[in-house]
């Protein structure tokens, strides 16, 4: 699994967005070279070295078989200021899909629930629940898409939601909603989170399934 950029993160530890770039610098070894550091696409972390005295890029850090007290020590800040980026700036990216993220975000931001990995075994699996009575309201699975139905057998990422057994009823006769993978397909309902339901409407399923979860 990769890493991917928080963007509050990022912006916290003094990024500057420029487009889809974020930037940051910082000077080193006691201001003679400056640290130019972009972060593109959330997950790729770019670098120049400038070397102040002739306003020209520093490379030899980067090569493993320079040696010597100099470049060592231009070598450790470079490494210790991208560590510190990378540990208080980045997260681990345990879903593929946007619309996996998007609906974390809405519970975390809504509800102050935070997902929770409960299985080793499937640490691509989350639940997100109530904080009074710790009932689960929504889960996100990656599964095989045929385990649904699908004609393919490539993961899908999905997610499990309350709703009253007539709303499950209706619901699953229609396209694009499935009965419950995992969960009591009576009071539970599927959804593939790769666009075929709009986001927004899914975010209305999930106060729904929130306030379903008090009982």
């Amino acid at each position: 699994m990769n890493k991917k950029a928080n963007i509050q993160k990022l912006k916290q530890y003094g990024f500057k967005k420029d487009k889809d770039i974020f930037k940051y610098s910082t000077d080193i070894m006691n201001g003679d070279f400056t640290l130019n550091i972009q972060v593109i696409n959330e997950n790729e972390i770019q670098t120049k070295l400038i070397e102040k005295a002739f306003d020209e890029p520093y490379t030899l850090h980067l090569v493993e078989d320079v040696q010597g007290t100099f470049v060592g020590q231009i070598r450790e800040e470079y490494d210790k200021i991208l560590k510190d980026i990378k540990e208080k700036c980045f997260e681990m990216q345990v879903f593929e899909w946007d619309y996996s993220y998007k609906v974390l975000d809405y519970a975390k931001n809504k509800y102050n629930s935070e997902a929770e990995y409960l299985w080793e075994k499937f640490p691509r699996n989350a639940v997100c629940r109530r904080n009074d009575n710790q009932k689960w309201f929504f889960a996100i699975l990656s599964v095989k898409g045929s385990k649904i139905g699908l004609n393919t057998d490539e993961i899908v990422e999905l997610i499990d939601l309350r709703a009253t057994a007539e709303e499950v009823e209706k619901l699953t006769a229609t396209q694009n909603y499935y009965p419950a993978y995992h969960m009591n397909k009576r009071h539970w309902f599927t959804i593939v989170l790769d666009g075929s339901v709009k986001i927004e409407k899914i975010y209305e399923y999930i106060d729904k399934s929130y306030d379903l979860a008090k009982k």
